[in-house]
Order: C-alpha cells, then sequence, then structure tokens
C-alpha cells in the first residue's frame, strides 16, 4: 500500500473530472507492485475532449499574453505547492530518486515561467513609404500532445505552456507507463484555467493513435522512441497535422587529449547515468584516445562502483530502476550482446537478482562500431567506452548515425573543443558539459532525432501559423 492506492485518479475533460468504464494497473518498478489504476479513455471521451478544446480555443485565443502568462504561472505554482506530494508520485511509478522527482517539478515550474516571459512579436521585413510587409503569427488551434515516462512532469509542462502561451488549447495524454503523475497535477490545473483549454486523458497505444489521427486536431507534439514516432507522423499525415517530433538520441561524447580524466570523469558520468541512462539526450557513447583510455576507464568504474543502486523512496538511492519490463528486456539483450563481442565490463553487466528492473551502472571498454552497445540506444544504465587513435576518426564516427540529438566534447582547451564542437552533426552540442534545456535556446533534434524544436521563439513558432501582409500606403 501506498498514499496513492485508494486514490482515484480520473480525466480532465472540459473542466470536470470524469472517470472511465475501464481501467489498468500502473507499477512501481521498483517493486512490480501496483501503484494505483489509471483511467483507459474512450474514443468517445477523446472526442469530448477535443470538441471541447475546440470550442474554448476561441475565447483563450483573445486573452492577451499577459493573461496567459500570469494563468501559465498559476499553474507554476501549484505545481510548486504540490511539489512533495507529486515528487512522491513521480517516484513511485517513475524509479528515480526522490530528490531527482523534486527536482524534476521545480525545474518544470521554473521552464513555464520562462518559456512564457518570451516575447511574442510580428517580423516586420519592410517599411517603405510604399509599402509595409510584414509577418504576422496565429495559433494553430487544438494541439495533441503525447509524452513519455522517463521525465513525465519535465516533458508534459513544455508542451502545455507552449499550446496555451500561444493562444492553442491541448488535448494530452501520458505515458501509460506514468500516468498518475500528469492526471494529478490535472485535477489542480482544473480550476486555474478555462473548461476545455487543458484536456488530460489516461490511456494507452489507442489513445494515442486516435490522437494522432483524430481530424478535430490541428498539431502534434510528441516525444518518445524514434519507433513510435514514425508511426505518429504517419498517423498524423492523413490530415496533414503540424507535426514535432522529439525523438530517441545515440549521443556521442568526444574526449580530447588534453583533458583529465580525474577532473571530467564525475560530469560525464552523471551525464550517462542520470536517471538510470534513461534520458533522450544522455551520453550514450563516450570516445577516447589511446593515451587516456586505461586512465578514463578506471575513473568511471570507480564512481560507478560507489553508486547505490535501489528503491527511489530511500534517501541514499543514486539510481532507481530502469522504468518498465520492456525497456529492462531491451537493456538485458544489449548487455548480452556487448558480452558476446568481449566486450570488457568494467562494472555491470547484469540484472540484479531481486525485485525490480535494476541494474548495476555498467562501464563497458574494449567495443566498437557493429555492437548493439555501441550502435543502439540502451535507454539503461550501461555506457561503452570506445577508443580511438585519431581526432579526425572519432568525428566521423560520432557522425556516422542514423541520430542526432546531442554530442558534447571534453578539453582543457575550450577553443580547441569548440572548434570540434563545430563538427558535430547533432541538434545540440555542448562543451564540457552534456545534457541541458533552456528556456531561450530552441531544443531539437538532427536526422531521425526528431522534426522542429521545442524551446526559445523558433520552439513557440512550431505551435503558430505565420501570415506574410503585403499592406500597400
Amino acid at each position: 500500500m501506498n498514499a496513492y492506492s485508494n486514490h482515484i485518479f480520473r480525466h480532465l475533460i472540459n473542466g470536470r473530472l470524469e472517470s472511465s468504464e475501464q481501467w489498468f494497473d500502473v507499477l512501481n518498478p521498483a517493486s512490480e507492485t501496483v501503484v494505483a489504476k489509471a483511467p483507459d479513455a474512450t474514443r468517445q471521451q477523446l472526442d469530448a475532449a477535443v470538441a471541447a478544446a475546440r470550442q474554448a480555443q476561441p475565447a483563450w485565443a483573445a486573452t492577451s499574453l499577459d493573461e496567459r502568462r500570469q494563468v501559465l504561472k498559476s499553474l507554476a505554482d501549484a505545481l510548486l505547492q504540490h511539489a512533495e506530494d507529486l515528487a512522491a508520485l513521480i517516484t513511485l511509478e517513475q524509479g528515480k530518486p526522490l530528490k531527482a522527482a523534486r527536482a524534476e517539478v521545480t525545474r518544470a515550474a521554473e521552464q513555464v515561467v520562462k518559456v512564457a516571459a518570451l516575447p511574442l512579436e510580428n517580423d516586420l521585413i519592410e517599411d517603405t513609404d510604399k509599402r509595409r510587409v510584414e509577418v504576422t503569427y496565429a495559433p494553430l488551434g487544438v494541439v495533441g500532445a503525447i509524452t513519455p515516462w522517463n521525465v513525465p512532469v519535465m516533458l508534459a509542462m513544455p508542451k502545455i505552456t507552449h499550446a496555451l502561451y500561444t493562444g492553442n488549447t491541448i488535448v494530452l495524454k501520458p505515458s501509460e507507463y506514468t500516468p498518475l503523475n500528469t492526471l494529478l497535477f490535472g485535477e489542480w490545473f482544473k480550476d486555474l484555467v478555462p473548461p476545455g483549454v487543458i484536456n488530460i486523458l489516461g490511456g494507452g497505444r489507442d489513445l494515442g493513435r486516435w490522437i494522432s489521427e483524430h481530424p478535430g486536431i490541428d498539431k502534434i507534439s510528441f516525444t518518445g522512441s524514434v519507433a513510435t514516432g514514425k508511426k505518429v507522423m504517419a498517423s498524423a499525415a492523413g490530415s496533414l497535422k503540424r507535426v514535432t517530433l522529439e525523438l530517441g538520441g545515440n549521443d556521442a561524447a568526444i574526449v580530447l587529449d588534453d583533458a583529465d580524466p580525474a577532473e571530467i570523469a564525475p560530469a560525464i558520468f552523471n551525464a550517462a547515468f542520470l536517471n538510470s541512462g534513461q534520458i533522450c539526450m544522455a551520453i550514450k557513447r563516450l570516445y577516447v584516445p589511446d593515451a587516456l583510455y586505461d586512465d578514463m576507464c578506471n575513473a568511471l568504474a570507480e564512481i560507478a562502483r560507489k553508486t547505490r543502486v535501489g528503491d527511489g523512496m530511500d534517501p541514499d538511492t543514486e539510481l532507481g530502476p530502469v522504468q518498465n519490463a520492456a525497456q529492462a528486456e531491451i537493456v538485458a539483450g544489449i548487455l548480452a550482446d556487448a558480452k558476446q563481442h568481449n566486450g570488457r565490463f568494467l562494472t555491470g553487466g547484469e540484472r540484479l537478482p531481486r525485485p525490480g528492473y535494476f541494474f548495476e551502472p555498467a562501464i563497458v571498454a574494449d567495443l566498437a562500431e557493429g555492437t548493439r552497445v555501441v550502435d543502439e540506444e540502451p535507454f539503461g544504465p550501461v555506457l561503452p567506452v570506445i577508443r580511438y587513435s585519431r581526432l579526425d576518426d572519432a568525428i566521423r564516427r560520432a557522425n556516422a548515425t542514423q541520430l542526432g540529438l546531442g554530442a558534447s566534447v571534453w578539453s582543457a582547451d575550450v577553443e580547441r573543443a569548440n572548434a570540434v564542437a563545430r563538427q558535430l552533426d547533432a541538434g545540440n552540442v555542448w562543451v564540457n558539459r552534456h545534457v541541458g534545456v533552456e528556456a531561450a535556446v530552441p531544443f531539437g533534434g538532427s536526422k531521425q532525432s526528431g522534426l522542429g524544436c521545442e524551446y526559445g521563439i523558433a520552439g513557440l513558432r512550431q505551435y503558430q501559423q505565420g501570415r506574410s501582409l503585403y499592406l500597400q500606403k
């Protein structure tokens, strides 16, 4: 039993909380026991939510930016007011340590306010004696949002913020693995926005497909795997919906030969194993020059051995479980493939023999391209350390993937690192750090890591329709 076992979670549709005829269990990945039941929306409930969003949208679009900012700030305040309850629920259904869950809620609330402070203005192209040419921007209408299980609040709130700030309304579906936190804050948001402006529905993959293909939805914003993103895009094509896809990554980090392994190892380890590696922009491949290879491997392995894996509710836990059974199977398969290819496991390599989807952090040496751990996104606590002899070869290998979400360069010489960073083919490239989203900076992937972006003015424009006006004088 937990504090939410008997809580009745409901959809938010047109300003009202609604139950469902069918329910599904949400599991705690640390114990494989039921946290609570979530409502499973019917197609009729989705239709009702979309109809409510369409009806509410014109009036919401007519409000001023200042009014929308105040409403969004009230949502952020609600998150902070209930932060402890929400963080506990995140840990129960997602698995991350409670400290990390608290940070997720706080960060999400901060980003709401920062995104809603960005200026939204028309673009003046020309203003002469004869004419004025400007581009104006209007909301698209109703946004359908589908969010994943790894950072559920942090990835739901930007979609709500982007949609509402630009004058759209929203119908949001959280992952069926972690729907409870989103349904819970829907209860708090119910009285903070006009009916129909925010609608939140629990449900499985059928609901995601229904949203993607629904003719009453004008835009889809999806965060998740590449495979599912392709399905979302195909479903949305029937009505030529606008689509923003933030998909997976197989992020490379390149260590230059002037770096100090002991100095950079803690930051690299954190960027690889944050949330037990279940971050789309985590470091997934680490390229290290011959001269530093052994020292880098040993420094990372030493940190891994001292890292405590356990239930996120335990205050001493540093890494929680993999979130679900399906993902645990993927991680186990990748580890098995690494062993078959004679990977040298400095730490980890096995699922822990206890309830829950637990793995020790795995540092794998002496592997290269052609193995699953290097070629695929593990989305779990495993990092291959890959040797290189020439920097140009490391850059080539880092770029030789169909994914391109993030990348980083690590060096004592920032000018040299900056020059390498400019050669990496990814949507986000960092120097001497990895992982991070800023409200004013567009975030999106190249190649098969996504379409479009969120954050920054460019991200807000993804939720608007531009119109070019040629006005005569």
